[in-house]
């Protein structure tokens, strides 16, 4: 067992499926190791021991009987704690919510669940799914370098992740915060086109940029997770009526002839010298592999695309904490609280425009983005050292996001097109470099044949952190 927690999602499944190996074990494994790392890594804010046992037996005994559900069966996941989980607390990272308990599943665990997939807990988040951290709640810490920032929001799922401690995380993106962590940590985060996944009975942040997606070590598993999280939430009026997509049958075909765009002018606005490189490398081996590499320009990221982002956001964030806000604005960590604030001076005429904005820029960015198979770019500068502290305000740690470059992952929440982050490289320093692949709404299973077929040919998904 000694590194199996390392392995992929389709490995682990064949051997629980061939009953070579058990769901029980598998999920004390996981339990034992949770307990002997995340004391340091503090990326759990829950661990469902007691669930997760008891659905690892079931899965055992419905795999005996010859009822395989399929390569989630019997496997541990975690998710973001902004997830409802029945009998759980749902916090995220938000001290006014102490006591909140959730009363049923989410419809997206639901469907986890149903394949036989293993709650093992809930991870820790900044406050509200935004930048900062409430000083009531732990920050994750990087497990490759204690030094470098995590990611957000989702950073408790980009380190569980990368150190071993569950198999597939869920995440959610609201302007980065899957690819921000998959960055940070080194692993895959795939954020899918806006409504794929239903997110009723998850906290909310901004309604209408809000997605959720996995965070894993391979792209297959992401493929395999997301597959199973799609589909209809009859819940959730942004839901999607449409079937589930096929991701996992085309993973193996390829990238002959296919066309993948790369402005490197637009990836040198923020991106280090080393992941330059690093990226330049990457397409090198794409191109050897049958791509076709065609030099685009990608339509320009004004700041007033990003004043849009935060009317948008801002606005919808303060509506969403109406219960709590202003009425417990005391109870709010400094960030959180800040934004609010801001968001709370948002006129509906500023919303207006900034809806305006986002109807025209996403027409241009997806017509774009139709145009090749993907875009290669980025998902923010490379590896950040975490020179701040993280419990602040909004002007202290602006710095920090202003260095994380919103430009490459903003764009793909305001047009509701999907991102896929791969790990593609390793700086001087031992921390892990990543490119991100963006398509049209709809392209996943095309994003997801790409990174796959790069992962494949090279072997940075098999370096892990020496804790």
């Amino acid at each position: 067992m000694s590194e199996l927690h390392y392995s992929g999602i389709g490995e682990v499944a064949e051997r629980i499926k061939n009953q070579e190996l058990s769901s029980v074990d598998l999920t004390r494994h996981m339990l034992d190791r949770i307990d002997l790392i995340d004391k340091e890594l503090k990326s759990f804010a829950t661990v469902t021991r007691n669930r997760a046992l008891k659905e690892a037996e079931l899965a055992d005994r419905e795999i005996a009987a010859g009822d395989y559900l399929g390569p989630l069966h019997g496997i541990p996941i975690a998710i973001k704690d902004l997830i409802d989980a029945r009998d759980t607390p749902t916090l995220g990272g938000l001290a006014v919510l102490k006591g909140n308990v959730a009363a049923d599943d989410a419809p997206v665990l639901k469907k986890l669940s149903a394949v036989g997939a293993i709650l093992i807990g809930k991870l820790n988040m900044t406050e509200g799914a935004m930048a900062g951290y409430h000083r009531d709640f732990e920050i994750p810490v990087n497990p490759w370098n204690a030094d470098y920032w995590s990611g957000a929001s989702s950073s408790g799922s980009g380190v569980s992740v990368a150190a071993g401690l569950c198999f597939a995380a869920l995440g959610t993106d609201t302007a980065g915060s899957i690819r921000f962590p998959a960055m940070a940590n080194g692993v895959v985060g795939l954020k899918p086109t806006f409504g794929l996944v239903g997110k009723s009975s998850v906290l909310t942040l901004g309604d209408s940029l809000d997605h959720i997606g996995p965070l894993t070590r391979r792209v297959a598993d992401a493929a395999i997770m997301l597959e199973t999280m799609a589909g209809y939430d009859r819940l959730d009026p942004h839901s999607l009526d449409r079937p589930a997509p096929d991701l996992t049958s085309s993973l193996d075909a390829g990238v002959e002839e296919m066309r993948i765009g790369y402005d490197a002018a637009y990836t040198a606005i923020g991106a280090s010298k080393e992941l330059i490189a690093a990226h330049e490398a990457a397409l090198l081996q794409l191109e050897n592999l049958g791509a076709q590499i065609v030099e685009v320009s990608v339509p320009s990221q004004t700041t007033e695309l990003m004043d849009a982002w935060f009317a948008i956001c801002a606005s919808e964030a303060v509506a969403a904490h109406a219960k709590t806000y202003p009425a417990r604005a005391t109870e709010y960590g400094g960030y959180f609280a800040d934004f609010l604030a801001l968001g709370a001076t948002i006129t509906q005429e500023q919303v207006d425009a900034a809806w305006q904005m986002r109807r025209i820029f996403s027409a241009e960015f997806n017509q774009f983005l139709a145009s090749v198979d993907a875009l290669a770019l980025p998902s923010g500068i490379g590896p950040l050292r975490n020179d701040y502290d993280l419990y602040q305000n909004a002007e202290t740690l602006q710095p920090l996001f202003d260095k994380a470059h919103l430009e490459y992952t903003v764009p793909f929440n305001m047009a509701g097109a999907p991102g896929l982050t791969v790990p593609c490289g390793f700086t001087a320093g031992g921390m892990p470099l990543v490119m991100q692949f963006g398509g049209a709404p709809f392209s996943e299973a095309t994003l997801c044949q790409i990174g796959h077929a790069y992962e494949q040919a090279t072997n940075w998904h098999e370096r892990t952190p020496q804790m």
